[in-house]
């Protein structure tokens, strides 16, 4: 005769529901997060509103009004491209992240030697060329391009 054990109550499964509150907060926080549409018709210009004054027989012509120039000032920081040439690639990237306050973050490096192989591990790579000019002014827009070449090859 078989000896009769006690049911065991199921077990339920929790992450289900764990992955649904996880995901229904997620939409939650990105709805609010997210811009508003604006609502209503925009709002007209402020120029189109007020009034322009019309001259009158009686009034005394004078000097026409002579337009006012605004001084413009470059907000556009620049910096001095150094010279890396000879520098080891992370050193070189570090260099210009460093001299622009990150301004500038990410640049582009290729095989110096023909080849199509990608520097994965900046440091085992020795900068062999650099495709803006030491000396040159760059901004925040400038494109940063070294050749590269491994630490035990030739450029």
């Amino acid at each position: 005769m078989r000896s009769v054990q006690p049911e065991q109550p199921k077990r339920r499964r929790v992450w289900p529901w764990i992955f649904g509150a996880v995901l229904a907060l997620s939409i939650a926080v990105g709805a609010l997060l997210r811009p508003s549409a604006p609502t209503g018709p925009p709002s007209p210009p402020t120029a189109l509103l007020t009034p322009t004054p019309v001259p009158t027989s009686d009034s005394v012509p004078t000097a026409a009004p002579t337009p006012t120039s605004v001084p413009t000032v470059s907000t556009v920081k620049t910096w001095t491209m150094p010279n890396l040439v000879g520098a080891n690639l992370q050193d070189a990237q570090d260099a210009i992240q460093s001299l622009t306050d990150n301004a500038i973050f990410f640049m582009k490096s290729h095989d110096a030697t023909g080849g199509s192989r990608q520097q994965l591990l900046d440091r085992d790579w020795m900068v062999c060329s650099q495709n803006v000019r030491p000396g040159t002014k760059i901004t925040s827009d400038t494109a940063i391009d070294f050749g590269a070449a491994k630490l035990d090859e030739r450029c």
